[in-house]
């Protein structure tokens, strides 16, 4: 049985990637305006992430990606504030313990990125994903920061860097 990983996405990840994210929110009735669905980079993440301070994860199994997520700078924020970004499962992953592992290697990076702290949009009926970033000392914000593009992201969660993670 091949073993689920998480590796760095590369380039012929980038199509899997983006059929991951799109059939997640067609499954869940998602709004695809204002949210990641639409986002100009979806089709290149690969590419996406090879700027500084950037880094993307996929969760696969032998060949099959089955999900990912990953850190950038908050776009429009200030440079020590990164973003949680594109963080998506598939529904065969959800409740092992993925998101957890995932999550946590997004922050490890950010931090040895020198990242201050780690801001999120998600959506308000994304309880589990809400609970996780909770458990990893994510707070509610009162609204956005940055200028994402992500009008139909209600919940806003951001996370201080400079305390330790569940593994620390």
């Amino acid at each position: 049985m091949e073993e689920v990983i998480i590796r760095p996405i590369r380039q012929e990840d980038n199509a899997q990637m983006a059929a991951v994210i799109r059939g997640i929110f067609e499954d869940l009735g998602v709004p695809k305006t204002g949210t990641a669905y639409e986002d100009e980079n979806l089709d290149t993440l690969y590419e996406f992430y090879q700027q500084p301070r950037a880094a993307y994860y996929v969760v696969a199994k032998g060949g099959q990606v089955l999900g990912g997520g990953g850190i950038a700078s908050l776009h429009g924020g200030p440079p020590e504030i990164c973003e949680l970004q594109k963080m998506y499962l598939t529904e065969a992953l959800r409740g092992k313990g993925m998101g957890r592992q995932l999550l946590q290697r997004c922050l490890e990076q950010a931090k040895a990125f020198s990242y201050a702290s780690c801001y999120l949009e998600t959506m308000p009926y994304m309880r589990a994903a809400q609970d996780l970033y909770k458990k990893f000392g994510f707070s509610y914000l009162d609204g956005p920061l940055g200028n994402t593009g992500h009008s139909s992201c209600h919940v806003w969660m951001q996370r201080s860097l400079e305390t330790p993670l569940i593994g620390e």
